[in-house]
This record gives structure tokens, sequence and C-alpha cells, in this order.
């Protein structure tokens, strides 16, 4: 069992090294000039058509830079909308920043901010590349923490920022919810934050746990269902305005942004993929465990 423990460790060790040092020549593609070239040309585009009322939907700007999946095209979509009007993205759930939702907007818009994560070797990968590797405005913050609702206004603060931001990236595996609902600090204009497709159109939320660690009592027992997250979301101030094309990473707007040119949209429309059935299934090993339905005034 020793040896084993020893290899496995040896083997974490190789891997985050590979990672640090050999990363950008992975994706060193993402970093040619046309890449940002191309991009500027779209942001003028959608600011043509926003000019002439003639704006697509947001469910068709989709594109993949360095975001897990096409989350980076539909947040150009926004911010070439709102103007570039504020430029600080606070992301949580980050690991080294670089597969991010924020670093798009970092390397090809000139965004800066704040990356937390409770991962040492992701964080000090993430501090490495931005080095190396940095926009005109600067290096981001890369700070550790175990995120908690108790502590997050604090976290942040300690982070440097305060007020209106242009983005807030939550994706933890566990008190998404939780730690959205407890935020005050600052007020972003947009929201991307993971929900629980498995719970499908159930208003429910797994209760806090100050303590959680994913995959905690079971892989599926954790976060928000869509409902849940989008009612809070309106207790916040925020309306729904799309997803990831999976539907688990939601994207909100403050209320009062957009009006006229992007429309809300409902849960039912983001949960189509057929992956979403099969997350579904997932939810019958916790049916019957405790859950809670918030109501707002």
């Amino acid at each position: 069992m020793g040896d084993f423990l020893h290899l496995r460790m040896m083997n974490g060790t190789v891997k985050h090294i590979l990672k640090k040092y050999l990363k950008y020549f992975k994706i060193r593609g993402r970093f040619v000039p046309s890449v940002k070239e191309k991009q500027n040309q779209l942001v003028q585009h959608y600011q043509d058509l926003q000019a002439d009322q003639n704006l697509p939907l947001i469910e068709n700007t989709g594109l993949k830079v360095f975001s897990q999946f096409e989350e980076d095209g539909k947040l150009l979509y926004l911010f070439s909308l709102l103007g570039m009007t504020n430029k600080t993205f606070i992301e949580f759930g980050s690991d080294d920043g670089i597969n991010s939702n924020s670093a798009n907007l970092y390397y090809n818009h000139g965004f800066n901010g704040l990356f937390m994560d409770g991962n040492d070797q992701a964080l000090s990968r993430g501090r490495y590349f931005f080095k190396k590797h940095p926009n005109n405005v600067g290096q981001p913050i890369f700070k550790k923490a175990f995120i908690q609702a108790e502590n997050i206004n604090q976290l942040i603060k300690e982070g440097g920022i305060e007020g209106e931001i242009g983005l807030l990236s939550i994706d933890i595996d566990g008190n998404d919810y939780w730690v959205w609902k407890a935020i005050t600090i600052v007020q972003p204009q947009v929201v991307i934050i993971e929900t629980h497709n498995e719970f499908g159109l159930n208003d429910i939320v797994v209760p806090y746990d100050p303590n959680y660690m994913y995959p905690g009592k079971h892989p599926t027992y954790h976060g928000a269902s869509p409902v849940a997250m989008t009612k809070l979301a309106k207790n916040k101030g925020y309306r729904l305005v799309g997803s990831n094309e999976l539907g688990f990473n939601f994207i909100f707007i403050k209320e009062d942004l957009l009006v006229n040119e992007v429309p809300t949209v409902s849960v039912e429309s983001l949960l189509q993929h057929p992956s979403n059935k099969d997350a579904q299934t997932r939810f019958e090993a916790v049916k019957d465990w405790e859950f809670v339905t918030e109501e707002f005034e």
C-alpha cells in the first residue's frame, strides 16, 4: 500500500509539472493574433447589429476558446452589447484559471480580476502561466480559499474588489447556490453559475453544509436545481438569458440591462439537450433525501 501511495503521489507531481511548464505549447494556437482580431471584429459586428436592432439570439453565439464548452462566445456577446463598461471578473472554482469562463475576456478583451480555488498546485500553475503570458492590463490575483457562505464577502474584499463588476463565475461543485446568495460585496453585471440539471424542473436545493467537499455522501447530492437557482437570481435582481448547450451553466444578467436586446428565457427552454434526460435518471438515487425549497417575498 505504501508503494502504491508513493507512486500515486509521484504521478500527481509529474502531471502537475507537465501542466505547469508545457501547457502553453498545448494551447498556443489560442494566442495567435488572428484569434484576437476575429473576436474584435465580432464585437464590432454585434454592436452594429445592436444599432440596427437585428441581433441574433444568444443561443446562436456560442464560441469556445478557453471555456469548458461554448460559454466564451455567449459571454462575449453580452459584454459586446454592454459596451465592455466594466472589465473586472471574479471566478471561483477556477482551478488554474486557464480553462475558465474569464480567460478569454482576460486575454482578448482586457479584463482582469480574481481567481479563487482551494487547490495549491492549480493556483501555482495559474500564477506561473498568467505571469509568463500576461495581457496588457496586468496579472490576475490568485487566492487560495475554502469558500463558504460565511467567508465569501471577506475573501472577495481581501482580493481587493468591491462594488460593480463585469462578471461573476461560480463553479464549486457544492454550495454554489448558498455562496451566491450570501454575496453582497459585489454587484456583477453578468453571472454564470453551475446548476444541477440532474434535479430537472424540481424546485430544490441541497441543504447548506459549510464543510462540504465533493463528492460528499453521493456525487449527485449537491447544488441547486435550475428552477431554484433562477428563483434566487430573480430575488437578487437578475434574469435568465441563456446557458451552455448542455444546460447546466446558467447565465444571468442584471434585470435592468439589455432589456430590449436580450430576451429573458425559460428554464425549460434550456433543458432540451438529450443529455439532460440521462442526467435526470441519476436523481433517482437521492430523490428521497433532504432538500430545501426556498420562498422569497
